[in-house]
């Protein structure tokens, strides 16, 4: 989801940041557009973290919605009528999720009127008068009417458009705020597999929902009949209808299989040329995401848009509800179809693999479409966001506050350059086939940040806990500080990090350095994995300029000096250490006269500091397998702890 409101109501929430200009230079003040979930303004303190435990003992496979909706009026009107399978023995009562300031009509199972009660705000209660056979399809209906409870931007919103006021009613449910205004299971633990939507409502109107729409029917009394179906596995605050004199048009989508799926695109119609144009834009960003991940999730029914009068957009699963129709936009909204919809974060607490995921593939249109100066521009807005405070997890850590589940600068930033900075460290080939594998693997589920990592850790072969430890409980951002020293025959870098929170104390990174002088420039990846780790490198030019993260890979500060750098009291002959055979082949003896020193390890490094092979000094004589290492020059580098002892070049041969 995705906003331009700038000022945020107490109970509304920051949740993207979106440069309005396509380039700006580092001085420049950012155009934040911030993102507004909306939400009631009832006290959520009492709402269930994950899911009601009342509602968990049946599982819902199918929901038949019909509603008469006038958007003149702020009212509901209608019956839901949802197929269930009872999980458990002794299954003769039902609760759904339903504010107590809708009235029940009726409630009817197996053509008798059910009993019900309200004990709770949020809480139906029926009585069904027997007791239902365990993993038996079975239904209920539900008819009620009235005035659903909203605050803030709500959850059922009646509002206006154009010059003439033109009224529209509409929906927006994420996080809590189905249960506004229809009986759900309004936890993130049991998507309803199917849906039928009817909607009644004047003749001169469009209802917009999930879906296709099958039926576009006119009634007696000026009225017409809408019918959404919608055959995908669907979360319940991702169903949604909105109600206005809506245009309605179609641009073609060509999917990477041949297939042409239709975006159909609902609109008000003094917006309709800026509409048009932005869809458009839209269609090349969909087969982009299409190529790059798996197919199109809902390739079998459409992908669009209906415009609706809140300041942003959102998610609604097979057409996005978008108040305007700006690149950012309409992308970050798309890519919550792959993640978000498709695969649906299981608690609130790691909403990132929503709202992360679809800022950073809106992030990867820049890359894609843009310019280099807009992408590294996107980038630099994220950094300056996520570092502009010390601390902040990825990590929800209080999922009933709907202000920390959206937060732009954790949330939305912050998770966006987890995954770029996972990219960075696993390189672009096993990065997105793990995405993809991912999509694969939980795709029409839930999700948990682990099962996310079990992929990508399967994918490239490293284990990747440390990383996610840091990155999304661990709170902060490291600072670096790069020092270097040109001497005759080799360059020094040292590494010194500190970090902002107390959470992390160290975060392992590959870190980029770009080295320029006498007209060449390299870019080098320094393996780091410890604080004052010192790197010898021989870029074959002598250096003029080091640059910190040229590139823009790491959500850090980096600050870069010269100056002396002092290898370590602990010379070469001090440890008496002599390396053979050189050249070396197979394996690489270390013999050391001396063993005065403990704790010794070795790192093997190429002549651009990239880390090859490391491990524990073993015993004065070790011997070290090389025969994996490609022909070239190399050092090894002896640590005791932190401290850099020795060196040495060899040659592979």
């Amino acid at each position: 989801m995705y906003s331009f409101n700038k000022v945020a109501n107490s109970l509304l929430t920051l949740c993207f940041l979106f440069s309005l200009t396509s380039s700006f230079t580092q001085h420049d003040e950012l155009n934040e557009v911030y993102c507004n979930k909306a939400h009631s303004a009832r006290n959520l303190i009492d709402l269930q973290k994950y899911s009601n435990p009342l509602t968990t003992n049946y599982d819902l496979k199918y929901y038949r919605f019909q509603w008469d909706i006038d958007p003149a009026v702020y009212a509901i009107k209608g019956s839901a009528t949802p197929y269930f399978i009872p999980l458990t023995d002794g299954f003769n009562e039902m609760y759904f999720d339903l504010s107590n300031e809708l009235i029940i009509d009726s409630i009817i199972y197996k053509h008798k009127a059910m009993s019900y009660t309200q004990p709770d705000d949020y809480v139906l209660k029926i009585d069904l008068g027997q007791i239902l056979n365990t993993g038996q399809l079975d239904s209920i209906s539900i008819y009620y009417h009235g005035v659903p409870p909203s605050g803030g931007f709500g959850s059922f919103i009646q509002s206006t458009h154009g010059n003439n006021n033109d009224p529209a009613l509409w929906t927006l449910s994420e996080p809590f705020g189905a249960q506004d205004w229809w009986p759900c299971k309004n936890g993130l633990d049991d998507k309803i597999d199917s849906i039928d939507v009817y909607v009644t409502t004047g003749s001169k109107y469009r209802a917009a929902s999930n879906g296709v729409l099958t039926e576009e029917r006119s009634l007696p009394g000026d009225m017409k009949l809408f019918h959404w179906k919608h055959r995908h596995p669907i979360a319940a605050y991702l169903i949604a209808i909105s109600v206005t004199n809506y245009v309605a048009y179609i641009d073609d989508v060509h999917l990477s299989d041949g297939k042409i799926m239709p975006m159909v695109n609902y609109v008000y119609p003094e917006s309709l040329n800026a509409a048009k144009n932005g869809t458009a834009d839209n269609v090349r960003v969909l087969e982009y995401y299409d190529s790059l991940f798996v197919s199109y999730p809902f390739r079998d029914e459409k992908y669009g848009h209906a415009q609706f009068g809140w300041g942003g957009g959102m998610e609604h699963q097979t057409m996005s509800y978008v108040v305007s129709f700006d690149w950012g936009l309409l992308a970050h909204e798309l890519g919550h179809q792959w993640f978000g919809d498709y695969i649906t974060c299981g608690d609130w607490e790691n909403i990132w693999l929503n709202e992360g995921f679809a800022t950073y593939l809106e992030g990867l249109t820049r890359e894609h479409f843009q310019s280099a100066d807009t992408w590294y521009n996107w980038k630099l807005g994220k950094i300056n966001s996520i570092t502009s405070q010390p601390g902040g997890s990825v990590k929800v850590s209080d999922p009933t506050s709907v202000n920390r589940i959206f937060s732009s600068r954790l949330s939305y930033n912050k998770g966006s350059y987890l995954l770029h900075m996972l990219r960075w460290k696993l390189g672009d080939e096993d990065f997105f086939a793990g995405m993809r594998n991912y999509l694969n693997d939980k795709g029409h589920g839930f999700a948990l940040t682990p099962e996310f990592q079990a992929q990508m850790e399967a994918i490239s072969g490293q284990d990747l806990q440390e990383y996610f430890d840091d990155w999304f409980v661990g709170q902060g951002f490291p600072t670096y500080e790069v020092k270097w020293d040109q001497e005759p025959d080799k360059l020094l870098i040292k590494l010194s990090q500190t970090t902002s929170d107390p959470s992390v104390d160290f975060y392992e990174m590959p870190v980029p350095v770009r080295l320029k002088g006498q007209g060449q420039e390299t870019i080098v990846r320094l393996e780091n994995t410890s604080s004052g780790q010192v790197f010898i490198l021989n870029p074959g030019f002598v250096v003029e300029t080091v640059e910190f993260d040229p590139e823009l890979w790491l959500a850090a500060k980096g600050q870069v000096i010269k100056g002396d750098i002092v290898l370590g009291s602990h010379k070469v002959d001090d440890l008496g250490m002599k390396i053979y055979p050189n050249p070396v082949s197979e394996f690489l003896q270390l013999d050391f006269k001396k063993s005065a020193l403990n704790n010794l390890t070795w790192s093997i490094i190429d002549i651009n500091g990239k880390l090859m092979r490391a491990g524990k000094v073993a015993s004065a004589n070790d011997n070290i397998n090389v025969a994996n290492l490609q022909s070239g020059s190399y050092r090894m580098m002896i640590y005791n702890g932190n401290e850099l002892v020795s060196n040495a070049p060899f040659i592979k041969i």
